[in-house]
């Protein structure tokens, strides 16, 4: 190698490096000790693979090998991890996160509260003037010296006593008081008696008192009324003696409870059984009633004698190719119950309109209408190819034989597109028993369950089911969604493992003819 480009490339080496080590300090200096242990190993590894001449055939690999550990791996395990812990949206912080926003709270002492005004003193200087409420004695009163309020900070600014007769000019305006007031949140103003004054709003300073005192053990005691909070590591919350808990909670582990849960408590368990025996059945009547549609329209449109097959290929094919939310929103509408097109042609025919959004079995049927009506082109489409792959002198033998249409389709066309057409039916499946979107825009999983502990609709699948616990829940029930997420992967794991083994077999297959 040119030295030049040798020294080029350590120098670069060097400047990665030292950015990297950089970058970890600053995520470890904030706290997060597992992600910068995490930003140094992966650095590290990528900084040796692309250096060491030992490693040149992963730096091929390592980009993709990197892609599938971050954006598959770590998601799913992250995933898995939530699913044993209590998060939610009451239970968001570390415990001693939780501690210090308790600490933090203070509230106003109305006693040690003063009545302000600020007056100019020269061309970017200011004076404030504290007065108790409720008092007009000027000897009560205190003045600051002059303070810039342009570069205000955090830092104290000391009152002294108003000297008597002190010319002050004319106070501000509340208009001019309200553009400085990012200003005079940042002053903090210092009494004679050390008493320490903040900003409390538009007319006023005063003292804050806290509202909550560290104890031993990780304890927070009530300065109004002397009760102690001790952390409760099993629940995730400051509670006490009489097991009131304070909020925010903190995040803990809580082992298999969110399992146990999901499958033990019996107002969890009916709507959950519910839910997953009627996605299996939507996902599985999808693919039955497209198949059905989709390969019969396959077969009819590969009838050569038919005219205008390519229009009616490109007709059929239309549902698959306009974008399905628009398709699902115009369903929507469609079945709505008092404007719809659907009931008023249901109406007018047979006098009924059906309440397609209101009765379960009726929005279940709808939701099996409208996908069907958005898979069947796409079996269409295979089953039209398949079909082209069978060869002729088939068809051919089979009319010297006098067979008819029906015995041509059950004897020759299904037996020999079934095999191939069967992992991708298993595909079909798969992508239906998570189908979030068609669920969220239909129906958005109502009409729902009664009495139920968390919301359940009778047309929820498992995926949108997960969803409205996690982020519609009032209780925003991150780790029993994450479990059931959890449980949702390894059935999906487990059809795609039986889609591999049926193709791995159909190849075999192949391979032995």
């Amino acid at each position: 190698m040119n030295p030049k480009a040798s020294l080029l490339s350590k120098a670069i080496a060097t400047l990665v490096a030292l950015a990297l080590l950089w970058l970890t300090f600053g995520v470890y200096a904030s706290g997060e000790m597992l992600w910068a242990v995490l930003i140094l190993t992966v650095g590290a590894l990528s900084l040796y693979v692309y250096v060491s001449a030992k490693t040149l055939a992963w730096r091929y690999l390592f980009p993709g090998v990197m892609a599938m550990l971050v954006f598959v791996a770590f998601p799913l395990v992250y995933t898995v991890q939530i699913g044993f812990t209590n998060y939610s949206a009451s239970n968001l912080l570390s415990e001693e996160r939780a501690r210090g926003y308790l600490l933090d709270q203070a509230d106003v002492n109305e006693a040690r509260a003063y009545g302000f005004t600020v007056h100019p003193e020269g061309d970017s200087m200011v004076r404030l003037v504290l007065t108790p409420q409720g008092e007009g004695d000027t000897s009560a009163r205190f003045a600051s010296g002059p303070v810039s309020l342009r570069n205000a900070q955090a830092a104290a600014v000391a009152m002294p006593p108003l000297v008597k007769d002190a010319q002050l000019a004319p106070p501000y305006t509340l208009r001019q008081v309200i553009a400085n007031r990012d200003a005079l949140r940042a002053l903090r103003l210092t009494l004679p008696d050390q008493s320490a004054l903040v900003y409390a709003g538009l007319h006023e300073f005063a003292v804050f008192e806290p509202l909550w005192q560290a104890q031993t053990g990780g304890a927070l005691k009530r300065l109004a009324d002397g009760v102690v909070y001790q952390p409760n590591r099993d629940t995730g919350y400051f509670e006490d003696a009489k097991g009131e808990r304070l909020q925010p909670g903190f995040k803990v582990g809580v082992g298999f409870a969110n399992y146990a849960r999901l499958f033990g408590d019996p107002d969890m368990r009916g709507p959950f059984v519910s839910i997953f025996i009627w996605t299996v059945v939507f996902a599985g009547l999808t693919v039955l009633f497209s198949t059905a549609i989709g390969m019969t329209l396959a077969v009819l449109l590969n009838w050569e004698a038919l005219k205008y097959r390519t229009l009616y290929r490109t007709l059929l094919f239309l549902p698959y190719a306009v974008p399905g939310f628009i398709s699902i929103l115009v369903f929507k509408g469609l079945f709505n119950q008092n404007f719809g097109e659907i009931n008023a042609i249901l109406d007018a025919v047979f006098g009924v309109k059906p309440a397609w959004f209101a009765d379960p079995t009726l929005a279940k049927t709808m939701i099996l209408i409208v996908n069907t009506w958005l898979g069947y082109p796409y079996i269409m489409v295979l089953c039209t190819g398949l079909i082209k792959s069978i060869p002729a002198d088939l068809y051919e033998a089979s009319a010297i034989a006098g067979a008819k249409p029906l015995t041509n389709f059950f004897r020759i066309t299904a037996p020999l597109i079934v095999k191939p057409l069967t992992p991708l039916l298993i595909s079909a499946f798969a992508f239906n028993f998570n189908n979030f979107v068609l669920i969220s825009l239909l129906t958005d999983g109502r009409p729902d369950y009664l009495n139920t502990k968390l919301p359940a609709g009778t047309t929820d699948i498992l995926v949108s089911y997960t969803y409205r616990i996690a982020f519609t829940d009032a209780g925003a029930n991150f780790g029993l969604a994450a479990a059931i997420s959890t449980v949702i992967f390894f059935l999906v794991a487990i059809l795609s493992m039986a889609n591999l083994k049926l193709s791995q077999s159909n190849d075999q297959r192949k391979g032995g003819h």
